[in-house]
């Protein structure tokens, strides 16, 4: 399963502006969350447990228990972000 990631805010420029990510199954925002701070580096930093991070998967706000299907894109930001 692919799905398109988008950074945006602080974590657009920690991480860049988003990446293609291939799953070996189906998974949850928050299993995708793991897997990405399980990398290390910027990706632990910014998209660490104790920091606020949202989520959106196809441009709604959704919990971090929703399930991703295959081609979604996914999005996380910080909480506010600014114009």
């Amino acid at each position: 399963m692919k799905i398109q990631l988008r950074y945006f805010a602080a974590l657009r420029e920690a991480l860049g502006p988003g990446e293609t990510l291939e799953l070996a199954g189906p998974a949850t925002v928050a299993e995708v969350r793991d897997l990405l701070i399980a990398r290390g580096g910027a990706h632990a930093s910014a998209l660490a447990r104790g920091r606020a991070v949202r989520a959106a998967l196809n441009q709604a706000m959704v919990a971090e228990s929703a399930a991703l299907a295959d081609g979604a894109e996914l999005a996380f930001f910080p909480p506010v972000t600014g114009g």
